[in-house]
């Protein structure tokens, strides 16, 4: 069993407190159970007035086809291996930040932190992320249909810090904004907006590459050990800058093993062409 005072302990060497931290968590990383399970190192993290935001994508849950008039070039799907263009949308629900819904990929701490009732959750029905904490609200609000990476551009402008529990690069979202920021275009993909209209959302691209920048920030990381799993804390800011310098530098080296991959070769193109929202 891994104690709760371990979690504590490893929390306060990594990360300062009153700061915010963007965490990516898998608790099987520890390779024993951990007393308490999520809430425990979730009330590991809020400690010292620091604020916790996750990740709480929806995209399994209403994402919709792509729409005939909303097509954009270079976007990551070959659009003839869709359904009839001329076919009419399935009726769906919109999504609401207080659907409780959150994409089973994303692991138990997202799950967990949203059922807090204290949770800011954000409007974007596809790429949502939630915080609790001194600053969850100014950290939310910066995100919109068209700025879906937002929150962590307010992580980064508040010194905080991308926290990586048992995972890779390939799980660090934050990657994606350096990606928009080496002068990529972000994907678009489809959901009915807050008025019931289908609308165009932008989203990320393949991430399954990112661990191709591990030479780059490497020197930035800072880590300990909690029974199996590796903790590597990030600076935001400096993380994001450095990354999106190599991405700059070198656009292919986010590409994925998979030499087929369409998100990675839209994406390294430069990304959706006549994509407005």
């Amino acid at each position: 069993m891994i104690p709760a005072e371990h979690l504590g302990k490893a929390t306060d060497e990594l990360l300062p407190p009153d700061r915010p931290v963007m965490l990516h968590a898998s608790l099987r990383s520890f390779g024993a159970p951990v007393v308490g399970g999520a809430d425990a190192l979730l009330d590991a993290l809020l400690a010292s007035g620091r604020t916790v935001l996750v990740p709480s994508f929806t995209e399994r849950h209403f994402e919709l086809a792509a729409p005939a008039a909303l097509r954009p070039a270079r976007n990551g799907i070959d659009y003839a291996t869709l359904p009839d263009a001329t076919a009419p949308l399935p009726e769906s629900a919109a999504y609401t930040v207080d659907c409780g819904l959150i994409g089973p990929g994303l692991g138990v701490l997202p799950a967990a932190l949203i059922r807090r009732p204290e949770v800011v959750r954000g409007t974007h029905p596809l790429n949502s992320f939630a915080a609790l904490g001194p600053l969850a609200d100014t950290l939310i609000s910066a995100q919109s249909p068209t700025d879906v990476y937002g929150p962590i551009r307010e992580l980064a402008a508040h010194e905080g810090l991308i926290l990586l529990v048992g995972v890779g690069l390939n799980r660090m979202t934050a990657l994606h904004l350096a990606e928009q920021r080496s002068g990529r275009t972000l994907f678009r993909r489809w959901a009915r907006g807050a008025d019931g209209r289908v609308t165009m959302f932008e989203v990320g691209s393949c991430s399954e590459g990112f661990p191709r920048l591990e030479p780059t920030l490497h020197p930035y990381a800072r880590s300990v050990a909690v029974g199996a799993s590796r903790w590597r804390a990030y600076p935001a800011r400096e993380t994001l800058a450095a990354a999106t310098a190599a991405i700059v530098a070198d656009q292919g080296i986010t590409r994925c093993p998979d030499s087929g991959c369409l998100a990675c070769r839209d994406s390294i193109a430069g990304g959706p062409v006549d994509a407005l929202p």
